[in-house]
């Protein structure tokens, strides 16, 4: 698998500079579709607690989008956002724990993700999915997001009527878009010159420049209360953003630091998932 998965890498890095020595911007255009694209999907079977849910499916943008509800109806509801190349079923362990505290439970895939349809998924598509999600089937009174969903669930709060009883669990949430896209960039070996048609290509196709799309941006605007965690041992989205928002103190968030339990394994931890459902 390995091996397999540097094979590809060569052969993007190849591809990507080779369009490059003829266009920048297409290259730049080549690597947002790269960079927006999902590739792992995992084969593994829904767990058997979604066998309890009921089966829920709107239309967004031509895809049709495919998720999961439990315990309905209730009122209070929590929303569980899962984050890049990954699944609504990663989340099986938070449903029952939530569903005994009376909790109903909505779990989504995202656009180009699980059952859902699409190829690519940008911040403003994620985003837009989530709204739709809150329009249909709420309101929500919690959210527990991981990763890019994070990032996403940030700047729809930014515009969602919600207040400080609303509550936020953000698990390793991707912090910066602009972090990804330099890890994107040296992991690819792509020059500075392709690098600035992206970003011109950010800002054409949003309307924002790429440092817009931070959670740190949204904050002011957020009103929930946050528990944030995040591990020191982060390689997908560094700690060092979570310390910076952390330095400049933030009252509506507490923050809890683990350490060995890297990016993913994080929200699968015992302590962790015990931590998020009694904060929620």
């Amino acid at each position: 698998m390995l091996f397999r998965s540097q094979i590809a890498v060569n052969y993007f890095r190849a591809k990507l500079n080779l369009i490059g020595v003829i266009s920048k911007k297409k290259a730049a255009r080549k690597a947002f579709e790269l960079f927006t694209t999902p590739f792992r999907k995992s084969n593994k079977k829904y767990p058997r607690i979604f066998n309890r849910a009921e089966k829920l499916e709107f239309e967004l943008d031509g895809l049709s989008i495919r998720g999961f509800r439990f315990n309905h109806p209730a009122s209070h509801r929590i929303l569980i956002i899962h984050g890049f190349e990954s699944s609504a079923k990663n989340f099986d362990r938070y449903i029952g724990p939530l569903v005994r505290k009376g909790y109903e439970v909505l779990a989504f895939d995202g656009p180009a993700h699980g059952r859902s349809d699409g190829k690519r998924v940008t911040i403003p598509l994620y985003r837009k999915m989530l709204e739709e999600v809150c329009n249909r089937y709420g309101p929500i009174n919690g959210f527990l997001a991981h990763s890019f969903g994070g990032l996403a669930l940030a700047h729809l709060l930014e515009g969602l009527p919600h207040d400080e009883q609303t509550k936020v669990a953000w698990v390793a949430p991707a912090a910066e878009t602009v972090t990804a896209i330099d890890s994107f960039f040296r992991f690819l070996d792509l020059g500075d010159d392709i690098r600035k048609e992206f970003d011109q290509y950010i800002l054409e196709k949003s309307g924002h420049p790429p440092d817009y799309f931070s959670i740190k941006r949204t904050l002011p605007a957020i009103k929930a209360q946050v528990l944030w965690i995040h591990d020191e041992e982060d390689e997908i989205t560094p700690i060092a953003d979570a310390i910076k928002i952390k330095d400049r103190g933030f009252p509506q968030i507490q923050f809890h630091f683990t350490q060995g339990l890297g990016h993913r394994r994080i929200y699968k931890e015992n302590k962790i998932v015990r931590m998020i459902v009694d904060f929620l």
